[in-house]
């Protein structure tokens, strides 16, 4: 019978303070910054997908007083609205945007938007994507390998993770590029651990990754 096991690991919670900045130190300070704005800015940051701005929007919005998080209707008292993926928001949600960025200013409202193109480059209605032109523009510069090694070790650590660096160093160099998809073998390898009563070995993770 397959061992059951109790997990009592922590949950990773986003934060901009576990956020491995690297090269977007000034993004993170614009950030945090903006979440104490309530005079209808809006501040745009794009990257492709595992970039870190679903962390980062997540992490911003951990900050404020109730925001509306995911979600570009106005609704409820929020001064802050954070919403990610916007280039794949469909029609009546742009509407709602729209309204959203025209009466922010009256509203006391601030905005964080996020996507995976600049606003230029985005393929909707016009009076959305150059409104989002106008605020602040931040792209998420990616991180190096040494950085994705700092971060990893720090989701590990988080996570209550134990393993040698090692382990890290074998996955950067024989995983995808991209920093969910490498947290998410470290904890599909911790999982393997667990259920198999075996521990976390090179010999492990490079059966896990050939599975």
């Amino acid at each position: 019978m397959k061992q059951l096991i109790l997990d009592v690991r922590p949950d990773f919670v986003p934060t901009l303070d576990n956020f491995v900045a690297g090269d977007n130190a000034a993004l993170v300070a614009a950030l945090r910054e903006q979440v104490q704005r309530h005079d209808g800015s809006v501040l745009y940051l794009w990257g492709p997908a595992g970039s870190g701005r679903s962390h980062l929007l997540a992490a911003a919005a951990g900050l404020a007083d109730r925001p509306v998080y995911r979600d570009a209707v106005a609704r409820g008292p929020a001064a802050l609205h954070c919403l990610d993926d916007v280039e794949a928001l469909p029609e009546a949600a742009l509407a709602d945007l729209f309204r959203l960025l025209i009466g922010a200013r009256e509203g006391q409202r601030s905005l964080i938007v996020a996507g995976g193109t600049p606003p230029s480059a985005l393929s909707f209605r016009d009076d959305v994507a150059s409104r989002l032109a106008q605020g602040l523009v931040f792209e998420i510069r990616p991180l190096s390998d040494a950085q994705k090694k700092t971060a990893l070790l720090q989701h590990a650590h988080a996570r209550g993770l134990q393993f040698g660096e090692d382990i890290v160093d074998y996955l950067l160099r024989h995983g995808r590029r991209d920093l969910p998809w490498l947290m998410a073998v470290l904890d599909a390898l911790d999982e393997a651990s667990l259920s198999l009563g075996r521990p976390v070995t090179l010999p492990l993770l490079r059966e896990l990754l050939a599975g």
